[in-house]
This record gives structure tokens, sequence and C-alpha cells, in this order.
């Protein structure tokens, strides 16, 4: 999958489903950790708001 359509699926995974941590995303997009948080700078960078959460419970 390209890095246009990684972005538009975590987009659509946080619409629909609401808060998920990471871990979640990456076993969703069968992806690294660190790839996802790379995929989230990306889109925060870009202009999408996105919050997040810290420590036990957080997720994005």
């Amino acid at each position: 999958m390209a890095k246009l359509d990684y972005l538009l699926s975590i987009l659509w995974l946080l619409r629909s489903h609401g808060k998920m941590t990471a871990e979640q995303l990456t076993e969703r997009l069968e992806l690294s950790v660190r790839t996802v948080y790379r995929y989230i700078d990306t889109l925060g960078v870009s202009g999408v708001p996105i919050i997040s959460e810290s420590g036990h419970g957080g997720g994005l």
C-alpha cells in the first residue's frame, strides 16, 4: 500500500472507531508502531487535528 493509502486508512479508522491506540492501529494496518507514529506526525503537520492522550488508557 502507498503512503497516502495508509494516511487515509488511519484517518478512516480514527473517524469510525473513535479513540484508538497506536498498537491497535498497528494491528489493523500491519505496520510497525514507529511507522504509525510517523504517519500520525505527518497528518498533524499537514493540518489534520490529531488529539492524543498519554498514559494508561490513552489513545489517538
